[in-house]
């Protein structure tokens, strides 16, 4: 049987580097004593005030079809949020909702890209973006942000990779998974590219509300973006709500119609009962991330200073988001075999890098979506098992590293 050329182009490594936490899961799903750090789903319960608002939706029987686009008072409650963030009027017609950030990179990736499009977008990058992007026929360009550089990206290697063929730039500030948060000059830069060549951007905002050493800047939020800056963002970092599916797209009403119309032959609305639970987060924002964001930040740190001595790799302290980046090229093993080894041996799942792109090569993303117990348990795990395999490593080779 033959199937469509489309298969084709939602393949990749970045799917496949799931395998290693799929396997994880089904070994603790079987009873054995393994440490998730290869996902980044909070490990605390979606506050009860917002469970609480989806059960009385359902027992008051909101189960019926919604507003494609999302209901008017959840619409209006983000648009009212990013009028203060932007610093500018944003309306009610400026957002649709959409099952999570990645329906939303697909959706807005369907309705703005082409075949014989270019498409930039900083490397590395989430690993399901390779798919999302090449599923509408465009061809992707990594623009590669070096480590050697803290990942941070080379504003003049973007203007060069500019072409006549280029219609949008996109990339997720903060980063996932290097938790590089651009600054202000770096973001400003790349507005100015948009505008000299008419770009669209897309951004990626998922993590911006677990920012730890500044607060965080929307690129939406400068001169010139209001109409060619298209922003995502979700609940499920923030407000613990990854099973939710509930997330949101922020751009210039001409495309958020595009995007309903999208949705009205995919999704058909989301669950009431759902976005009255959004409803409920999105109105208490501030005071449900602050206490996540303290929490979080105490994570990262405990995971920085627990593996930073260790010989044979080295940490990468993130400015935001739920992960932290380890380099362990000194170990002699490469990313993907340290990973894999790193499950068999001491039955802790990590992800390697390399599946979010060429420059994270040697590296693995850790999450630190667990207690704290669970993390310190994870990194003396991690410690001993390094420390094993420089053990086994012949004298010349680790006497270099």
């Amino acid at each position: 049987m033959r199937f469509s050329p489309f298969v084709e182009r939602i393949t990749g490594q970045g799917v496949a580097a799931w395998d290693i936490h799929h396997a994880a899961f089904d070994a603790q799903r079987d009873g054995e004593d393994v440490i998730i750090l290869s996902v980044g789903d909070p490990d605390f319960p979606t506050p009860d005030f917002i469970t609480d608002a989806a059960v009385h939706a359902l027992k008051n029987g909101d189960t019926h079809y919604t507003d494609i686009a999302g209901r008017p008072s959840l619409r209006q409650a983000i648009a009212a949020r990013y009028t203060e963030r932007l610093g500018r009027p944003v309306q009610s017609g400026n957002v649709i909702m959409v099952a999570g950030a990645q329906n939303a990179l697909f959706i807005t990736s369907l309705c703005l890209l082409q075949a014989g499009d270019e498409v930039i977008a900083l490397d590395p990058m989430y690993v399901t973006y390779e798919a999302t992007l090449n599923a509408s026929g465009a061809t992707l360009v990594r623009e590669t942000c070096d480590a050697d550089d803290g990942f941070r990206p080379d504003i003049g290697r973007v203007a060069a990779a500019i072409t006549s063929r280029t219609r949008a730039i996109f990339l997720s500030n903060p980063n996932n998974p290097t938790g590089v948060m651009l600054r202000t000059e770096e973001l400003q830069a790349i507005a100015d590219l948009a505008s000299a060549h008419d770009l669209w951007v897309v951004v990626d905002e998922v993590y911006e509300s677990l920012c730890y050493e500044r607060e965080h800047v929307s690129l939406a939020s400068l001169p010139g973006m209001q109409n060619r800056c298209v922003i995502i963002g979700s609940l499920s970092k923030s407000h613990a709500m990854t099973g939710w599916r509930i997330g949101w797209i922020i751009a210039a009403p001409a495309l958020i119609g595009h995007a309903e119309t999208l949705m009205l032959s995919m999704l058909y609305g989301l669950p009431g009962f759902v976005m009255e639970a959004a409803l409920a987060a999105v109105l208490a924002h501030d005071d449900v991330t602050s206490g996540m964001c303290e929490i979080y930040r105490r994570r990262r740190d405990l995971m920085v200073d627990a593996l930073s001595d260790c010989p044979g790799i080295r940490v990468l302290k993130p400015d935001a988001g739920m992960f932290v980046l380890v380099d362990v090229r000194g170990t002699g093993l490469s990313s993907l075999d340290f990973a894999w080894r790193l499950f068999r041996e001491a039955r802790v799942s990590v992800l390697d890098a390399a599946a979010f792109g060429e420059p994270a090569q040697g590296f693995v993303r850790l999450s630190f979506t667990l207690g704290e117990d669970r993390l310190i348990e994870a990194c003396l795990r991690i410690r001993d098992f390094v420390g094993k395999t420089r053990m086994a490593r012949p004298l010349s080779v680790a006497s270099t590293c």
